[in-house]
């Protein structure tokens, strides 16, 4: 079943979109009328686009319901990720608007049609303006509260519809005081604005969907909760897969002295995984352990020794997870190399062949290790 917040975040997305349908039938309705009395393709064009907004809210709501299904033996995580697939359908909508705006536009330059405006029809197109103002901010606040992408979409859309009417209205102002017809020139400028939107917002659905590495105060405030649990020397690794809006699963890594106890780890382990879930809404599928050296002077040395050699190099943030076996001559860690490095490989190479040179005794088993979200440390 959906957790009460999940519900509640739901009827929140759909009283929005509601409001969105509702308010953008009676404005193209409106408006397609006075396009039509005026000759203005401008108008009409807008009254088009107030339907498409339209739809965009019908798609919001199918997707918010799509997407709380319950989870289920063919998805087992759930079907959140639908409301990204209706982000990027709202995406292609915003663009269908643009291209088609834009192509009206260029007919109407090489073939020009006079308008005929009344003082009602600029007063109504004015008053449509601060309609849509309102209507853009109220929808896309609320995609902010709620996280939802697909309302986020709605009212950016919404907001570049006021820019479309105001220009149409300062257009039918200029033809009326002074007789130059300008509505099909800003018609064309203001759908490549549009065409630009919508190639932004189905670049920012397509990246979350390829997988982004998280919120970048959720990662920090989740390994400052890690630490505080008392035994763990530092936490690592944490990635998080999202699963839709607010629905993360992950791993971490955490560090232990190599004499803790193993009943005792297995109860801080379930103690961190309900603690981040309780607190964060993320289920940690498993915590890893690295084990630290803590009491051997020659292992402090060794490892202070190394840190500071491989941290020499400019690309390399981190090591951790650093054990040193006397008996076997072995050093093991994880070497955390910067996305900013031309190539992380060549770099992971060269501080490799710089360990073997300064130290040809031991054996050393590195691991390549990433900076999720560039904020390890």
């Amino acid at each position: 079943m959906q957790s009460d917040e999940e519900s509640k975040r739901g009827k929140v997305i759909i009283r929005a979109s509601i409001i969105g349908i509702v308010a953008n039938v009676f404005l193209a309705g409106f408006k397609a009328l006075i396009g039509i009395i005026s000759s203005s393709i401008s108008i009409v064009l807008d009254a088009v686009n107030n339907l498409s907004d339209a739809l965009s809210s019908v798609i919001t709501i199918i997707g918010t319901k799509l997407a709380g299904r319950e989870a289920d033996k063919k998805h087992p995580f759930g079907y959140g990720r639908i409301e990204y697939l209706s982000s990027l359908v709202i995406s292609g909508i915003v663009l269908y608007a643009g291209v088609t705006s834009l192509v009206e536009s260029i007919k109407n330059i090489i073939n020009p049609k006079e308008p005929d405006y009344s003082a009602v029809s600029l007063v109504i197109v004015g008053l449509a303006v601060f309609v849509k103002i309102g209507l853009g901010l109220f929808v896309k606040t609320t995609g902010e509260k709620v996280n939802s992408d697909s309302l986020i979409n709605s009212g950016k859309d919404a907001l570049l519809d006021s820019v479309i009417s105001s220009a149409t209205l300062v257009a039918a102002l200029i033809f009326t005081f002074s007789g130059v017809s300008l509505e099909a020139y800003l018609g064309a400028i203001i759908s490549l604005v549009i065409i630009k939107a919508g190639f932004e917002m189905l670049s920012d659905t397509v990246s979350k969907l390829l997988g982004e590495p998280g919120d970048v105060q959720l990662l920090q405030d989740i390994k400052k909760t890690v630490c505080e649990f008392p035994g763990v020397r530092g936490a690592y690794d944490l990635i998080l897969h999202n699963y839709g809006p607010d629905t993360y699963s992950g791993s971490i890594h955490i560090e232990v002295d190599d004499d803790f106890k193993i009943d005792r780890l297995d109860e801080l382990n379930r103690e961190i995984m309900v603690a981040v879930n309780q607190k964060y809404h993320v289920l940690l599928t498993a915590v890893g352990v690295y084990s630290v050296n803590t009491k051997d002077e020659d292992t402090i040395r060794l490892k202070e020794e190394i840190g500071k050699l491989v941290l020499a190099h400019k690309f390399v943030k981190q090591i951790h997870g650093f054990y040193y076996s006397k008996k076997e001559q072995s050093v093991r860690f994880d070497v955390v190399i910067s996305f900013d490095a031309e190539s992380r490989q060549a770099v992971f190479a060269e501080v490799y062949e710089e360990l073997k040179a300064k130290y040809p005794n031991l054996q050393f088993a590195l691991a390549m290790d990433m900076d999720y979200g560039e904020i390890i440390g």
